[in-house]
């Protein structure tokens, strides 16, 4: 499958990986959530200013990551002490009071709840119609460990025969080991695994750095190689010995 801006060309595969968020599902109310959960706690935020403000502190921290760490597991106290922190740093910036244990508690508990998250409307379809080809399905992505519950909260865990995050791994997207590790679970070499993902270093370059062939997905500017994931599976045909064919 070759990329270019706006245009893939289809090859034969026995697998396809997704990316998580961004690609498959996307948090519409973030800012809200935020603004909601601060304020039971009493502080008072901005929607807006808090969205803004944690897409800011996330490339703050992805920066603060060693090459082939991962956040969340080289972090003393785990997933819960990453966000910790870096509730304290959004708050910081919107110049609010420090967040109490409670507030902190339970803004992690909402980002691993359903009503946080919204599935694409494509996206459910588009699995389905490349797992009636014969293909595999796995995830790939930068995530703690609510992933896997997510997952199956949102009906899409069945659908995937290998979820493969960095806290779990241990390492983050672009670094080789997570897509190899994905690889591994499903028993295929890279050449027949597309990976689909709407970051170009984490995504783009980390997959196609192991051999893998990659689709740049951009819903935003459509300045990647598809905007949506409707296309996809005319694009994916069973490589041979695998699916229909």
């Amino acid at each position: 499958m070759e990329q270019g801006a706006g245009r893939v060309i289809s090859r034969r595969l026995a697998a396809v990986t997704f990316d998580v968020t961004g690609t498959l599902v996307h948090a519409p109310r973030l800012g809200e959530l935020y603004a909601e959960v601060l304020g039971r706690h009493g502080i008072e935020v901005e929607p807006a200013a808090a969205r803004k403000t944690v897409a800011l502190v996330w490339r703050e921290f992805s920066c603060a990551t060693r090459l082939g760490e991962d956040r969340f597991a080289a972090h003393p106290e785990g997933c819960r002490g990453w966000w910790s922190d870096f509730l304290e740093r959004v708050c910081e910036y919107l110049e609010v009071d420090r967040p109490s244990r409670f507030a902190k508690a339970e803004l992690y508990d909402r980002f691993g709840r359903v009503d946080a998250w919204e599935i694409y409307p494509e996206v459910t379809e588009t699995l389905d119609r490349l797992r009636a080809k014969g293909l595999k399905l796995g995830v790939i992505s930068n995530w703690d460990h609510r992933l896997p519950r997510l997952l199956e909260r949102l009906d899409l865990a069945p659908r995937f025969e290998a979820v493969v995050y960095s806290a779990d791994v241990g390492a983050e997207k672009p670094f080789p080991t997570i897509f190899r590790r994905a690889l591994e679970r499903l028993a295929l070499p890279p050449e027949l695994v597309l990976h689909v993902g709407d970051r170009r270093e984490d995504d783009v370059e980390g997959a196609q750095a192991v051999g893998m062939p990659t689709v740049y997905l951009d819903r935003r500017d459509g300045a990647g190689d598809l905007a949506d994931l409707r296309p996809l599976p005319e694009l994916c045909w069973p490589a041979e010995g695998y699916g229909e064919a």
